[in-house]
């Protein structure tokens, strides 16, 4: 989570841009961070250098890489959705991870760190979205690795082609229609979202 957002990084979400861009353009469009400084219970828990480091913890680097992929911008929602996708695909993770963030990013966490009941939720969504997807544990993939290329093939190599994020965003704004995050979020053609994507029947 970051800091106080600038209008242009309200603004800002990665789904809108071409996929045929490489990764390395899309990061340096990237708008700067105007955190001074993560606080330490956030460290705590989402550093993978802390010892009590929850699964599916990433540097700062991977986790903006995980925006791109998802097509996510830089609102709360976004960032809960990022936060609890990630974890999903660490498929070791620990049953009581999730709620373990969950309750600290609602409770215990601070000013703009702190999750709404809302950004709660779509934590706890995407965190079983992430665990039913084929995507592998995001917290391992070498970014760095991929940043020359397009960003259609980078989500190819993961898994997470534009027709799984759609059902994916599709079910997000069946929830949670009214906010700024799901309004912009890629559209769906698709006309359903599998259950096995949802979890719903």
């Amino acid at each position: 989570m970051r800091a106080e957002l600038t209008p242009n990084q309200k603004s800002w979400t990665p789904w809108l841009y071409d996929s045929r861009l490489t990764l390395r353009q899309l990061y340096r469009q990237l708008p700067g961070d105007t955190a001074v400084g993560t606080p330490w219970y956030v460290k705590l828990l989402e550093n993978p250098a802390s010892p009590l480091a929850l699964a599916g913890a990433v540097d700062l680097f991977t986790h903006d890489c995980i925006h791109l992929v998802l097509g996510r911008g830089l609102l709360p929602q976004d960032e809960a959705f990022v936060l609890g996708f990630t974890m999903g695909t660490n498929r070791a993770s620990p049953w009581w991870h999730p709620h373990v963030l969950g309750f600290c990013a609602r409770h215990l966490y601070r000013g703009i760190y702190r999750f709404s009941e809302l950004e709660r939720h779509v934590f706890r969504f995407a965190f079983a979205v992430g665990q039913l997807s084929p995507v592998p544990s995001l917290r391992l993939v070498d970014f760095r690795a991929l940043l020359d290329e397009p960003l259609d093939r980078v989500r190819a190599k993961l898994g997470l082609d534009a027709r799984l994020l759609s059902e994916i965003y599709a079910g997000e704004r069946l929830r949670w229609p009214e906010t700024s995050a799901s309004r912009r979020l890629g559209t769906s053609s698709l006309g359903g979202v599998p259950s096995a994507v949802t979890g719903e029947a």
